[in-house]
């Protein structure tokens, strides 16, 4: 009878997400999870969707004010004529737009909660987002290189810097709810069961507007956001949001174009 022979331990398998170096000093790093990526996405056609669906809603009635009543002659505020290709449906058609509107606003709260969830229970919003003590008091000169501009290349693009944390929570906590809790204020199937929303918002216009309010940060946001997409380097940005990987650059590199770019301090002029 033979003795039977213990396999080998098995070799620790690769790990597929660690970093990759590439030539010239960079590397490709681990970025975005399958989920991040998913709900980005979703959230995209969703919040378009529920732009050009809102402005045909706006279109019925153009103005805005505070408090209870619309009194057509002292608007807040009046919005200009939006051409059909902005809206959905195309043409003015108030009720399709509002289901197109109702429909989106479900799949863009379900998968805001999903992607909330998820990162709260694997910990990536308190490791990603969460900004720390130390990065809120530099503050002000993470705002001073944004105004010049300047954005790293290198291993400090590995994590969000300040301005970027803050942005993402305030938009997670306070604007996107401020969206759902005005929207539903506004919706007469979930006035039939409470009025209190309607009430803290002091009054179905009041609501309106301040719907119209969180509406024009979240394009602010979507600007700015798609603005830096666009100067940090564009298709290594989508590459990241598509693939999840990301590549950094070597020790001191920057991102962006490089006209009237300040050269790094010990760079050779």
């Amino acid at each position: 009878m033979t003795e039977a022979v213990a396999d080998p331990p098995a070799e620790p398998a690769e790990d597929r997400r660690a970093d990759r170096p590439r030539s010239g000093g960079r590397v490709d790093v681990w970025r975005h999870p399958a989920v991040v990526r998913i709900t980005h996405w979703l959230n995209v056609v969703a919040v378009v969707v529920l732009l050009m669906s809102g402005l045909n809603i706006l279109a019925a009635h153009p103005h805005l004010y505070w408090g209870l009543r619309s009194t057509f002659a002292d608007p807040w505020l009046s919005t200009p004529t939006v051409p059909d290709w902005l809206l959905i449906p195309q043409g003015r058609n108030l009720a399709e737009a509002r289901n197109w509107h109702f429909l989106f606003a479900w799949i863009f709260v379900i998968n805001g909660l999903v992607y909330l969830v998820w990162s709260l229970a694997t910990g990536r919003f308190r490791r990603r987002l969460w900004p720390t003590g130390r990065e809120i008091r530099g503050f002000w000169p993470a705002v001073k290189e944004h105004a010049r501009l300047h954005f790293p290349a290198d291993d400090h693009v590995r994590t969000y810097n300040v301005i970027q944390k803050l942005t993402y929570v305030a938009m997670v906590l306070v604007i996107l709810p401020m969206m759902l809790i005005t929207g539903l204020s506004m919706s007469p199937g979930f006035n039939a069961i409470g009025t209190v929303l309607l009430e803290i918002m002091g009054g179905r216009q009041s609501a309106r507007t301040l719907h119209f309010i969180s509406a024009g940060l979240i394009v602010a946001f979507i600007v700015v956001h798609v603005g830096l997409v666009i100067w940090t380097g564009f298709f290594n940005n989508m590459r990241s949001m598509i693939t999840g990987w990301f590549v950094i650059g070597p020790p001191g590199s920057t991102a962006g174009p490089k006209l009237r770019r300040r050269r790094d301090e010990g760079e050779a002029p």
